[in-house]
């Protein structure tokens, strides 16, 4: 299965809580802090080359989604590990994607081969065809600077070395890379460019930020975003070689309190746009077909129960 042009908004990490009550975009639950509800206005525009889509697509989704059962849809929004589920499963619970986390490889085995991963993941995609949706499934690893599941695929300097590089170009060679060995072991998927800008050296993962420079992220966010997917059209299938991007961890990872991880970024809609977000923009123009929300919090509230935000 080939991906095509479709934005995603995946809330993939875990510790999300139950957030405000909406009622039409406007905060009505008397505990919501007025400092944690996003303005779009402020933002910045973007544009993803994947938003338009051709009308049989449209008839086909809608088809779709009237012949799936409640348990069906929600499926689709669950993601599990490999070290906890097996293609047989999806029998009965018809999830929505998979994913290969650093400490779990293919049958028990962390130093499978790439045409073991393929048989996994062949697996996978099989089971889903069978679990009554037919919906093929998501099947997404962590290779953010390298393919680092896969023994002998190429590991690159971690994000803050290259950061440290000022180099789009190279970035985006070293997503096409990338890609390739990704994909040559049968996903389709990565939660890649980490677009976190640290601010505080005491987060213990202000290694996966390119730079505290929200300028140099935007600008390596396009160029990853570029080389893992290549240029994205609508309706067009991604090249056999490429995998979709992931823009993550939306938002302001990298700017909690005191450093801490899964913390809360206590600063104010303005430095939030201009220090945190600039890299999402960049990445969705480039095309980024996925988006991962954060676990972490801004002034009091949840990523994942901040509608204003997601």
């Amino acid at each position: 299965m080939r991906l095509r042009g479709s934005i995603v908004l995946s809330a993939l990490a875990l510790g999300g809580c139950v957030g405000p009550v909406y009622a039409n975009g406007v905060p009505t639950s008397s505990y919501v802090n007025a400092q944690a509800v996003a303005n779009p206005t402020e933002w910045p525009a973007s544009a993803s080359p994947s938003a338009i889509t051709d009308t049989k697509t449209e008839t086909d989704i809608s088809q779709l989604l009237s012949r799936m059962t409640v348990e069906q849809k929600v499926g689709q929004l669950v993601q599990a590990d490999i070290s906890a589920i097996k293609p047989e499963d999806l029998a009965r619970y018809p999830l929505g994607s998979i994913l290969a986390g650093g400490n779990s490889g293919p049958y028990g085995d962390e130093r499978a081969s790439a045409a073991q991963w393929g048989q996994l993941v062949t697996a996978f995609r099989e089971a889903s065809r069978k679990s009554g949706a037919n919906v093929p499934i998501l099947f997404g690893v962590d290779a953010v600077h390298g393919h680092s599941n896969l023994p002998e695929a190429t590991i690159f300097p971690h994000n803050v070395g290259l950061g440290a590089a000022r180099d789009p170009d190279l970035i985006k060679r070293i997503g096409v890379a990338t890609a390739a060995e990704i994909s040559g072991s049968g996903i389709e998927w990565t939660f890649a460019p980490t677009l976190a800008v640290p601010q505080d050296l005491r987060w213990g993962r202000a290694y996966e930020g390119y730079s505290s420079d929200p300028a140099l992220v935007a600008s390596y966010a396009s160029a990853m975003t570029l080389g893992l997917q290549g240029e994205l059209v609508a309706g067009k299938p991604l090249d056999a070689n490429r995998v979709a991007a992931t823009a993550k961890h939306f938002l302001a990872d990298g700017g909690t309190m005191d450093g801490r991880d899964q913390g809360d970024a206590q600063i104010g809609k303005a430095e939030l746009v201009a220090k945190h977000a600039q890299g999402y923009p960049a990445s969705i123009d480039a095309g980024a077909l996925t988006v991962m929300a954060s676990f972490s919090s801004w002034n009091g509230v949840k990523h994942h129960g901040n509608k204003s935000l997601l």
